[in-house]
């Protein structure tokens, strides 16, 4: 589905700086919905290798992952069929604009880290995205529980140390994540009533790789965010060029640590947790 990240390749890269941020808060919000967690039918809306999955699998009745990669859905099924106590799993490929399951099949959808893989169309008033939040709204069954992993635009700019050191990829992706209080009006518009917006400041989503000073200098490091796809070539060689100087000179990790100072407050990713209207009120379709 990514407009401009090959998913087929990253697959090979992705775990190696990535971890399930934040899924206490998805399991929070499932627990104190309608129906029983043991007993939530789950949806992983663009599941990616399955980290956010195995988290929650072995505390929920029934699983279902979808992902456009082929790729990143072979090691996503892989991974949860050695999760221990985790359900039965359905993987299909598909897109979050027209996913592969009927209406009112899930009592819960999470999605993580994925709205910006969509077509870049702030200017256009985010048509791709009206149509993800009417397929959630779709397959959502009446009070079923929606939780949006995202990045306020804030975040993007000030909670990445590295991002500093591509400007124009940085700025690409902000373009790329709608603001919050858009995604909020998309929701309400297809029935979803937004709960809240939860924040975890004391993660990050690339786990103890994120604190890697000399991280940046290497391919695989970068291969597991789809960030550095958006930075020029050249950008990326004045990266390499500045990282290295500052290593050799002993200033590199200041830089990270000056760089790092607002993410402690403002965190990386936000947690938009919506909910269906209990009475089945009529929905976009």
């Amino acid at each position: 589905m990514s407009t401009y990240e090959d998913y087929a390749e990253a697959s090979g890269h992705y775990d190696s700086t990535r971890i399930a941020v934040g899924h206490e808060i998805i399991l929070g919000h499932l627990a104190a919905g309608p129906t029983p967690l043991a007993e939530v039918a789950l949806l992983d809306a663009g599941c990616g290798t399955g980290n956010y999955a195995a988290a929650l699998a072995p505390h929920i009745g029934s699983l279902a992952i979808v992902d456009a990669s082929e790729q990143m859905l072979a090691v996503a099924t892989a991974k949860l069929a050695s999760t221990v106590d985790a359900p039965p799993v359905t993987a299909r490929v598909g897109t979050l604009q027209a996913l592969p399951f009927e209406d009112d099949s899930f009592d819960a959808v999470m999605t993580n880290q994925v709205l910006h893989h969509l077509e870049r169309e702030s200017e256009a008033g985010w048509p791709e995205h009206a149509k993800v939040f009417a397929e959630y709204a779709r397959v959502l069954r009446p009070g079923g529980v929606l939780v949006v992993n995202t990045c306020s635009r804030e975040q993007v700019h000030h909670g990445y140390w590295a991002f500093s050191l591509i400007p124009l990829g940085t700025e690409e992706l902000v373009r790329r994540y709608a603001p919050l209080d858009v995604l909020e009006d998309l929701a309400r518009a297809n029935g979803l009533a937004p709960v809240g917006r939860f924040v975890a400041t004391d993660a990050t989503i690339q786990g103890e790789a994120y604190f890697d000073a000399e991280g940046p200098l290497s391919e695989s490091w970068r291969r597991a965010d789809s960030t550095w796809s958006l930075s020029p070539a050249t950008e990326v060689d004045a990266m390499i060029a500045t990282v290295t100087d500052l290593r050799d000179r002993g200033d590199l990790d200041a830089y990270l640590a000056d760089h790092d100072a607002r993410r402690v407050d403002i965190g990386q990713t936000t947690f938009l947790v919506l909910r269906a209207d209990p009475g089945g009120a009529a929905r976009s379709r």
